[in-house]
């Protein structure tokens, strides 16, 4: 749980909130002990959870049903965003050293 909380820069509570509101999505594994085990597409889901809510400014409800109805061009939105954010580090980079 702490280890996808800080992946996303976001507090463990909230995140088990996402998990828990965001059942139909997300479905993590639970270990012995009932720690929630995430696999690389529910990271993925909740990237674009935070995306929703963070960044386009809707409500948990609203971006329940983005999901539902296009869940493909929201992927394609936070990937996209991803990318360009990791060459903006590399510009940063390569500015700095130069």
């Amino acid at each position: 749980m702490g280890e996808v909380a800080g992946m996303l820069g976001e507090n463990a509570s909230a995140v088990r909130y996402w998990s828990n509101y965001f059942e139909k999505f997300i479905k993590p594994r639970r270990n012995a002990k009932g720690n929630r085990l995430y696999h690389p597409e529910d990271v993925e889901t909740l990237r674009q959870v935070q995306y929703l809510l963070k960044n386009q400014g809707l409500t948990l409800e609203g971006a329940k049903q983005r999901l539902t109805e296009d869940h493909r061009s929201v992927d394609r939105r936070v990937k996209a965003i991803g990318i360009l954010r990791g060459i903006r580090e590399e510009l940063v980079q390569v500015r700095k050293a130069l």
